[in-house]
């Protein structure tokens, strides 16, 4: 798929982002810059950034999958159980968990929940 106005519009959507988003936040900021802008370009230019390895699938339980820039290493989420928003974690959260005999971990994937900033009492 060639790099058209929609394209570099759902981009720049996810650069000032800063976290992952949603298809429908993908498409609500993307339509500012580019009129006219369709759900099925979004999914689209998504399925495309996703096989060209610029984006990356974040699966958050109970949710759709959310999209993030790739190349970020290994990292959790925070998802604000008040906006539904979600936000990236730096680096790995300290977690020490006994497996049970004979197991072998290959991997571990870690999501905290609850209150973001913004949404926080502190901050209204």
């Amino acid at each position: 798929m060639r790099n058209t106005r929609q394209k570099q519009a759902i981009r720049d959507a996810f650069e000032r982002a800063g976290r992952p988003l949603s298809t429908e936040e993908v498409h609500g900021d993307a339509a500012r810059a580019s009129r006219g802008l369709g759900m099925a370009t979004v999914y689209r230019s998504i399925r495309s950034l996703l096989d060209d390895g610029w984006l990356s699938v974040v699966e958050v339980p109970g949710r759709s999958p959310l999209y993030e820039i790739a190349g970020k290493g290994h990292h959790h989420h925070f998802s604000c159980t008040a906006c539904a928003r979600v936000y990236e974690l730096e680096g790995c959260a300290s977690v020490s968990a006994e497996l049970p005999r004979g197991f072998t971990a290959s991997g571990h994937e870690l999501t905290f929940y609850g209150v973001c900033a913004a949404c926080s009492p502190k901050a209204r």
